[in-house]
């Protein structure tokens, strides 16, 4: 019923019901549940930044010599980025095969450059402060180098249309891991500094790297299982735990490294053969 108001005698209907109001909201408003799986992923990046500085870092500048805890917590914020990483992941193998909505494609780089831009960068942030040999406006320098690849990289993939199947430039995710990987090696700081930089420059460069899809996707999913596996060892100091730790870890840097020689070699056989082809089409 429309009830007229006697002063502006303008109709007013009366207020609907919130199942009226669910139905009326816009689409852009409504989450998926791919769009869940990402704030997901926003949720890990946020806590392993928590627990590099409750931690690690706070220790570090209270003076405690809590050395067990600093590990337990670098490994959780480690754990908390893989985990990030499976949900990244996840909603992306979800909006292909259910419904994504509108807010997805934004939802997704906002949670990446938290998980996978600030997070790391903030690791090696720290890493500079808490190592003995690090210098900490260097590392912060390097820091900044990792955080503002991530928005590069992110912000071309916006804006740019690629071949399907193929990222241009390491994923974000697969750089973050390297990154923090570098880190766990415990190398001298300048070759640390150097392969930062380094993955920095792969992340915003025009190297190919195939898509998680398929076969690929359950052994990067294998991969991220098997690192969690390697970090809780570590943390809990069993047997061996930091050797494995630092083969899981130089094996992530490997393929950092390996991947770009193969889509490199790639390229160049792809060039020989069109000029092979375009010379037998020029002969007579």
């Amino acid at each position: 019923m429309t009830v007229v108001d006697p002063e502006t005698q303008a109709g007013w209907v009366p207020e609907a019901d919130e199942e009226d109001d669910a139905e009326d909201m816009p689409l852009s408003m409504r989450l998926s549940i791919a769009d869940t799986l990402t704030l997901g992923n926003a949720t890990c990046g946020f806590m392993a930044v928590y627990f590099t500085t409750t931690g690690i870092l706070i220790p570090h500048l209270t003076g405690s010599d809590e050395s067990g805890m600093a590990r337990h917590s670098a490994a959780t914020a480690v754990i908390l980025m893989l985990m990030a990483a499976v949900f990244d992941l996840f909603d992306g193998l979800v909006a292909r095969k259910l419904r994504s909505s509108p807010m997805g494609a934004e939802l997704d780089n906002l949670s990446d450059l938290i998980s996978f831009g600030l997070a790391p960068a903030y690791f090696v942030l720290v890493y500079g402060m808490v190592a003995d040999d690090a210098h900490q406006r260097v590392s912060a320098l390097a820091a900044i180098v990792v955080l503002l690849a991530v928005v590069l990289r992110l912000a071309r993939f916006s804006c740019v249309t690629l071949k399907d199947g193929m990222f241009q430039g390491m994923p974000s995710p697969f750089g973050a891991l390297t990154v923090v990987s570098i880190v766990l090696l415990e190398l001298p700081f300048v070759p640390t500094l150097l392969a930062i930089i380094g993955v920095a420059w792969l992340m915003v460069s025009r190297v190919e790297y195939p898509k998680p899809r398929g076969v690929l996707a359950v052994a990067m999913l294998s991969w991220i299982v098997a690192a969690m596996g390697l970090l809780a060892a570590w943390a809990f100091d069993a047997p061996g735990g930091q050797l494995l730790l630092q083969t899981g870890c130089a094996l992530q840097v490997v393929l950092g490294a390996v991947i770009p020689l193969f889509a490199t070699a790639r390229r160049v056989n792809t060039f020989r053969d069109n000029r092979r082809e375009a010379r037998a089409a020029q002969l007579p």
